[in-house]
C-alpha cells in the first residue's frame, strides 16, 4: 500500500502544478489537475453521446494522460522546441511496483498513439477542455481568445468533438448561471 499512497500523493501534486501555456496566452490560469478533471468530465459526456466508445477506458485515459507531468512539468509547444522530457521514463518510475502498472502505461500509450476510438475522443476532449477555457476568456473580454480558438478548433478530429465545440462556441460561458435567473 505504500506505493499506492505515493501514487496518490504524486497525482495530488498535479493540483499545485500549473499548465504553462497560459503564461504565453497572457490571461487565464489552470492547474494540471483542473485540466484533467475537465477533460474527464468531457469524456464522461462523450461516452454518453457515443455509445460505441468504452466510457470507463475513455475517462480513465483522461485521468492519467498527463500523469508524467508530476515529474516532468508541463511543456507547452514553444518550450518543446528547445527542451524535451522523457515521458516514458517518468511513467516507468511512476508505475514501478504498482500492481496495475500495465493499466496506466497502456492508457497513456493508447492516448499518445491516438489510434483507437477512445484515444481520438480523449484527444478531442483534451482540446475541448482548452476550448472551454478560451471561450470563457473570450466572453470576459480577453483580446487574444479568438485567435487561439481558431487554432484549437482545427485540432478536433471526431464528429462528436466538433459537434460539442460548435455548441460551446454558440453558448455564453455564463448562460447556465443566468438561465431562469430571477431576483
Amino acid at each position: 500500500m505504500k506505493q499506492i499512497a505515493n501514487l496518490l500523493f504524486e497525482a495530488r501534486i498535479l493540483k499545485d502544478l500549473n499548465r504553462s501555456g497560459y503564461a504565453f496566452l497572457g490571461a487565464g490560469r489552470e492547474s494540471i489537475a483542473e485540466h484533467c478533471f475537465s477533460m474527464a468530465f468531457i469524456c464522461f459526456v462523450m461516452s454518453r453521446l457515443d455509445p460505441e466508445a468504452n466510457g470507463e477506458r475513455l475517462m480513465a485515459m483522461a485521468l492519467v494522460h498527463d500523469m508524467a507531468e508530476a515529474r516532468t512539468g508541463d511543456f507547452n509547444y514553444v518550450q518543446k522546441h528547445y527542451s524535451s522530457t522523457d515521458e516514458s521514463k517518468a511513467i516507468d518510475h511512476l508505475t514501478k511496483d504498482l500492481p496495475f502498472a500495465t493499466d496506466i502505461i497502456s492508457l497513456i500509450s493508447e492516448f499518445n498513439l491516438g489510434e483507437t476510438r477512445e484515444a481520438r475522443l480523449a484527444k478531442d476532449a483534451d482540446q475541448l477542455s482548452f476550448i472551454l477555457e478560451l471561450k470563457k476568456l473570450k466572453d470576459t473580454g480577453a483580446a487574444f481568445a479568438d485567435k487561439w480558438l481558431l487554432v484549437v478548433l482545427e485540432r478536433l478530429k471526431t464528429d462528436t468533438g466538433r459537434q460539442m465545440a460548435r455548441s460551446i462556441m454558440q453558448t455564453g460561458w455564463d448562460e447556465w448561471w443566468l438561465h431562469d435567473y430571477t431576483e
